[in-house]
């Protein structure tokens, strides 16, 4: 067990909860904080807050009740407006429970083109699963072993949804009981009523007024929810009420008939060629200046006899100031054009910025019993050359120091999964993983857990990766509060989802923070181990945040859309 008390700082044991909320004032001189702070702090006032319920008391009913199929966004929503009216008169009087309605679509519409559409001052979230298409199905092998076939919704392609029907936020570290908050809401019965949020890099950190409202974790059931799946779609629509919480029945079907009048059936396919803004200014931090002393004082300590660091993984934010406003949405879909191979995910809490990203790397996948990991390093660009690209994957594959970064990962990893499990795969070993812009070392690795509950234990386990953080991880976090003058936030922090049937979250790397007025922040990390140069961490990280530059580089024609959906 000695991976999970590496990883303790990182999620929280004790189940005392306070309002406090530490800002540092070493981030309240940014021209982006001093304007995020101007604004009045919006609370997640539109539903209740889960974690304050009684998690030892199971609702009165999770359901999910299906419509006829439907041929259009338009029919959807008006047959979803008349079946949230008609709940009234349809529910016994319970005290608390979930309930879901869902009307499938018989044609495949992009989710994030049905959140583009809606009234962007709800809250917002985003999760696309990527394409492991040419990989193995660790995950399914097991299954198969089972004797069961897994999960019944594997051709999910993508989730958006907006309002939050039940939200769990705080300012402390999740907890064992937090993570119970959300299990009370989500039933194997009910498998697409899933809690999707995030939670930061490192939740005692202190808290910079930019992340204050996603709290040290946040997660919402959405209220409208748009599914994509593989040749169909479907809209849905999730009430929840718990009497003890002060939200009744009579509220949640309010609030949400409220959200419902909001939605927009109006569906546009967006041009994802560009974003139509231009930059007015660039900064980092660090800047090179103190970047290159950082990674040289990192690779001091690491040589050290006396000490134990072999890994520490040092990050950049570039925050880039637009002649107009940057839309998140838009911005996420061009990532999606060229990130089949990646996760998209956007994250945004009422009154808050947009956290989104499109990041290759899985913290893991829960199918039931089943639970799969990867390990993800090592970088080298990719070439148009077919020739040349296959000359880098052949010297990122025998390059010492790559392997030594990559096999810190994988091994930390295993021995995480082995503290869960009963049983560890691991395949392949080491391949070169080739995504549009650069190409990585790659493994994959599952197990079968030893109990279902288990779970808030892989969270435990497995956060935060090598990859994002170091090794030993208490040791790099210490010196990664030493060296960074900025917050991460949510960057490099678990994103994804709770079911009741499966979990998947993705690392919340190759991404970006994006608010009205105020352009964005964009961050990325390198790893630093014995052999590491100053110089080429440095191109690597503008190598990471180049797919969210190249669009907005030079001036650009403005977004259109292409096509109305009915």
């Amino acid at each position: 067990m000695a991976s999970l008390q590496l990883s303790s700082h990182f999620l929280g044991t004790n189940t005392t909860k306070h309002n406090s909320i530490s800002i540092s004032n070493s981030y309240s001189q940014t021209p982006f904080t001093r304007l995020f702070s101007r604004k009045k702090f919006m609370s997640c006032s539109m539903s209740m807050n889960g974690c304050e319920g009684d998690f030892k008391t199971p609702l009165g009913t999770i359901e999910t009740r299906t419509m006829a199929a439907i041929l259009s966004p338009t029919a959807a929503t008006e047959r979803l407006i008349s079946a949230v009216s008609e709940l009234k008169s349809q529910l016994p009087p319970l005290s608390s429970g979930v309930v879901r309605i869902q009307v499938p679509i018989d044609q495949q519409i992009e989710a994030i083109d049905w959140l583009q559409a809606q009234d962007e001052s709800q809250p917002r979230c985003f999760f696309s699963r990527r394409s492991d298409v040419g990989r193995p199905d660790l995950l399914l092998d097991l299954a198969s072993e089972n004797g069961n076939g897994g999960s019944s919704n594997r051709d999910l392609v993508s989730v958006a949804g907006i309002g939050s029907a039940v939200f769990f936020r705080d300012l402390d570290p999740f907890s064992h009981d937090d993570w119970r908050s959300i299990r009370r809401f989500l039933s194997s019965s009910s498998p697409l009523i899933r809690a999707y949020g995030g939670m930061r890099f490192d939740p005692n950190g202190k808290i910079s007024v930019e992340w204050e409202p996603f709290g040290a974790f946040y997660f919402a059931v959405p209220q409208v929810e748009f599914n994509e799946f593989g040749g169909s779609s479907m809209l849905a629509a999730t009430l929840a009420w718990d009497d003890e919480l002060s939200w009744t029945l009579e509220d949640a079907i309010e609030a949400l008939e409220e959200t419902m009048l909001q939605v927009s059936s109006v569906v546009m396919r967006l041009r994802r060629e560009s974003l139509g803004v231009s930059v007015l200014s660039k900064n980092h931090v660090p800047t090179k200046g103190a970047y290159y002393p950082a990674v040289e004082k990192a690779l001091a300590i690491i040589k050290q006899k006396s000490s134990s660091l072999s890994k520490v993984v040092l990050a950049r934010n570039s925050r880039i100031i637009t002649d107009t406003d940057i839309d998140p949405i838009a911005w996420l879909a061009q990532l999606q054009s060229e990130g089949h191979d990646a996760y998209q995910f956007c994250l945004q809490p009422p009154g808050a910025p947009a956290f989104i990203g499109n990041t290759p790397e899985r913290l893991f996948q829960r199918n039931q019993l089943g639970v799969c990991s990867e390990a993800l390093a090592a970088t080298r660009p990719r070439s148009a050359s077919t020739a040349r690209d296959m000359e880098i994957e052949r010297d990122l594959l025998t390059s010492p120091k790559d392997d030594l970064e990559f096999s810190i990962v994988r091994e930390n990893i295993r021995e995480k999964l082995n503290s869960i499990c009963d049983k560890v795969v691991v395949k392949p070993q080491k391949t070169v993983r080739k995504l549009a812009r650069v190409q990585h070392l790659y493994s994959q690795l599952a197990g079968k857990l030893r109990r279902e509950d288990d779970e808030f234990d892989i969270l435990a386990a497995l956060h935060p990766t090598p990859a994002v953080c170091g090794l030993p991880a208490e040791e790099a976090r210490l010196l990664i509060k030493e060296i960074e003058s900025f917050d991460r936030g949510m960057y490099a922090g678990p994103i994804g989802f709770f079911g009741g049937e499966e979990s998947e979250f993705a690392v919340g790397i190759r991404s970006a923070l994006v608010e009205k007025g105020l352009g964005a922040l964009i961050y990325a990390g390198t790893g630093i181990v014995a052999g590491s140069n100053p110089a080429s961490e440095w191109n690597e990280l503008d190598l990471k945040i180049s797919q969210f530059t190249k669009s907005i580089e030079y001036e650009a024609t403005t977004t259109t859309t292409l096509q109305t959906i009915n």
